[in-house]
């Protein structure tokens, strides 16, 4: 589960780039490039044949790198990713199941949540640390300053559909912790192979405020 020492070390982390890789060397440099450049908390999705290979190798090579996991679906991705060496896990949902293997596996989850009885849920199961996902079509900034009322306890990291000129109007909420977000690393970057793109855009997200 979602503890306070993994909200405490986010206090100064303004965006969780959301990577999905497609070799090991690609992960090897762009996740350098982003920890380089001020983001050193890495959620790499399993939505590739190659990211657990991704996480162990990436997780071995930077080691002031925070490597987590993302698109968690069950139990078995739970301890294949941490096995594997992420130190968090998120899902785009929550369901009981997911919740008891998280406690289980002994492994931080970010459970995604979209709704207000989704976020009950979620903090019935003990989690106050949620992904509200997909955060644009999900309600946006609306949706979360709606939520916040009624739910002042809980604390959310948008995801889905964020770029830079949106992150900053997130990050200005009460209830928002930080963003996950793709922009800072453009896929023409990658098949160009411009490591350093992509640092100077993790150097401008590090520097976003709360």
């Amino acid at each position: 589960m979602t503890t306070p020492s993994l909200l405490d070390r986010l206090a100064n982390v303004p965006v969780i780039p959301v990577l999905e890789y497609h070799s090991v060397e690609e992960a090897l440099h762009v996740s350098e490039a982003l920890v380089t450049g001020g983001l050193p908390w890495l959620e790499i999705t399993l939505r590739t044949p190659v990211a657990l290979d991704a996480i162990r190798e990436v997780a071995r090579a930077l080691p002031q790198a925070v490597v987590g996991a993302g698109t968690v679906l069950n139990t078995d991705q739970l301890h294949a990713v941490r096995d594997a060496g992420a130190q968090f896990a998120v899902s785009p949902g929550l369901t009981q199941t997911l919740a008891e293997g998280a406690r289980e596996a002994g492994i931080s989850l970010l459970p995604g949540v979209a709704t207000a009885s989704e976020a009950m849920f979620a903090l019935e199961s003990g989690f106050t640390f949620l992904k509200f996902f997909p955060a644009e079509a999900a309600g946006g900034v609306p949706m979360l300053k709606s939520l916040y009322g009624p739910l002042a306890q809980l604390k959310f990291c948008p995801t889905g559909g964020i770029d830079a000129a949106r992150a900053p109007t997130y990050l200005a909420l009460p209830n928002v912790v930080c963003v996950g977000g793709s922009w800072v690393v453009p896929k023409d970057a990658v098949a160009g192979k411009d490591w350093a793109r992509i640092r100077g855009l993790a150097e401008e997200a590090s520097r976003l405020r709360k």
